[in-house]
């Protein structure tokens, strides 16, 4: 059985889990003793019968219509982002089939305007959060950590036990995964790597993942150390570019420390001051000194 389609199954059974009668407009029944809804009522709210929907849970059944998918995402109460990835499991298009290893080509507009963002820290990533490339001011920022070949999830998952204990850290861990689940294609050799590698070694990310959230990464505020400055605060946003990537851009307020932080990295670029290990966009080594402009 393909694994999207195991996927597309189990996606069906924890959204129903996740809902009550109460969501879906049924009496509350005191001694109702089914966790989420039962399956008939999916059925029922979808207007199929439960013989089609028990095989949808099952994975039995692969040829499933518009109007279908529709009903059941109204019956299941599926948000924007819940629709557009149960659509695509359920209607998988010639391109989720690609390899991640396909998804690594970089236009050369992109790489020339991840260059000329001098002032402005910047890099891509795949769907499966591998980075690609980074500027010189994104791996100055982050030394160690945004490097292209590193994984966004699996540094996560291997933060300390301290860092962990924070609820900053639970949300942007909760979001990365809903995020490798929206983003990524299950039959992906790569995302079942780093699935795989994290679901053997962490309880947490077991949870995180069994919970089917879907949504993309979008934006928010991320804390930086730069010596001299102390921690900095910095919006980052992620941007859609061609070839199915994304890209972080982290930006500060003009005037604020944090800007004054940024000025101070990229002018110890510029100097020849600072040295960026940088890689190949397939994460091979090439260490080179920043060049003075």
């Amino acid at each position: 059985m393909p694994v999207t389609r195991t996927v597309l199954a189990e996606y069906l059974r924890a959204r129903r889990g996740s809902l009550t009668p109460e969501d879906v407009g049924y009496p509350r029944d005191a001694n109702r003793r089914v966790q989420g809804l039962r399956r008939e009522e999916v059925a029922q709210l979808a207007g199929i019968s439960l013989e089609y929907y028990v095989r949808l849970e099952q994975g039995r059944d692969h040829q499933i219509s518009e109007q279908v998918l529709s009903s059941l995402s109204r019956a299941l109460r599926l948000d924007e982002n819940g629709r557009t990835y149960f659509y695509r499991l359920a209607l998988p298009s010639p391109r989720s089939a690609v390899g991640s290893s396909q998804q690594r080509r970089v236009s050369e507009t992109v790489l020339q305007l991840l260059e000329q963002w001098s002032g402005t820290p910047a890099y891509l990533f795949d769907r499966n959060q591998d980075i690609i490339v980074a500027n010189d001011l994104a791996a100055a920022l982050s030394p160690g950590y945004v490097v292209p070949g590193n994984n966004l999830a699996l540094m996560l998952f291997d933060a300390d036990g301290a860092m962990r204990a924070s609820t900053h850290w639970r949300a942007t861990a909760r979001a990365s995964v809903a995020a490798l689940r929206f983003s990524g294609d299950p039959d992906d050799p790569r995302l079942q790597e780093i699935v795989g590698t994290l679901s053997v070694r962490d309880q947490e990310f077991r949870r995180m993942w069994a919970s089917h959230e879907v949504h993309p990464l979008v934006g928010g505020v991320s804390s930086n150390y730069v010596e001299g400055f102390g921690p900095i605060d910095l919006r980052w946003q992620i941007l859609d570019v061609p070839d199915g990537n994304y890209m972080n851009v982290r930006l500060a307020d003009a005037g604020s420390h944090a800007a004054a932080a940024l000025r101070h990295l990229a002018a110890e670029l510029r100097s020849g001051a600072r040295a960026v290990p940088v890689q190949s966009l397939f994460g091979v080594d090439h260490p080179r000194q920043a060049a003075a402009s």
